[in-house]
């Protein structure tokens, strides 16, 4: 098991991404924190994931992109379970329209969560990973961050600054021993995805070259080799998960 023993804190995790990368960490032996935007929703992701995988998890809920929450997040952590080995920044929201037609509070619902609270949650588990001179960070931006996208103008810029980040804190932070690497999946079947018509997702995947979207767990399972000892080389790096929809 290659995460046996390890702490992984996931943001986002109680649907979609987040928790099916929280469903393959657990399957590799990782004592979970499980969050989501209400308790509920995170209370039960945690009992389906418990009783699928007989793991450790607790739930916590989290407003990323408030530095407090965060930082009560990684104490609520540390409480369980004493240590942090693995941050997962998953969490992220759309707000999609035109340049021309997009509303201030569009633009700034977007960064905060996706941007400033990637940023948030690594200032807050900063201390005790530089503490533990270990750890690992990965962050989960997008295809749309490195080739822009119509209609997104505040999602593609968020996660851009994700990418930003990644390098910038994998430079900072590799004194300490502390490893940070973004994925950017392509276009994946989630709840977001599932709000485009049928004609405009068959669109979308002819223009891939693997003619198809994403699951859920083939990001999770990028996301356990970034995470794991197979990967201990690596910092700064962003691992596309696309289908070739950006080469």
């Amino acid at each position: 098991m290659r995460l046996q023993g390890k702490t992984a804190v996931i943001t986002g995790s109680s649907k979609g991404i987040g928790k099916a990368i929280a469903e393959v960490f657990a399957s590799e032996g990782a004592q979970l924190v499980i969050t989501g935007t209400s308790i509920k929703s995170a209370q039960e992701a945690v009992r389906e994931i418990v009783t699928k995988y007989n793991c450790e998890a607790v739930p916590v809920a989290v407003d990323v992109s408030k530095l407090e929450s965060c930082k009560a997040l990684v104490k609520a952590s540390l409480d369980n379970f004493s240590k942090i080995d693995i941050l997962v920044n998953n969490a992220g929201i759309t707000r999609d329209n035109l340049v021309l037609r997009i509303k201030e509070t569009e633009w700034d619902e977007v960064i905060a969560v996706n941007l400033k609270g990637v940023f948030n949650c690594i200032k807050a588990v900063s201390k005790p990973m530089f503490r533990q001179k270990r750890g690992r960070i990965l962050n989960i931006t997008s295809v749309v961050g490195q080739m822009g996208n119509a209609g997104q103008v505040n999602y593609s810029a968020s996660k851009g600054g994700v990418i930003a980040i990644t390098k910038t804190c994998a430079k900072e932070f590799a004194s300490r021993g502390i490893l940070v690497n973004a994925i950017a999946p392509g276009f994946v079947r989630t709840s977001m995805t599932d709000k485009l018509t049928k004609e405009q997702r068959q669109i979308m995947a002819a223009a891939i070259p693997l003619g198809r979207f994403g699951d859920t767990f083939d990001i999770a399972r990028a996301a356990l080799f970034l995470v794991c000892d197979d990967s201990s080389y690596i910092t700064g790096h962003v691992l596309s998960v696309n289908g070739g929809a950006y080469m």
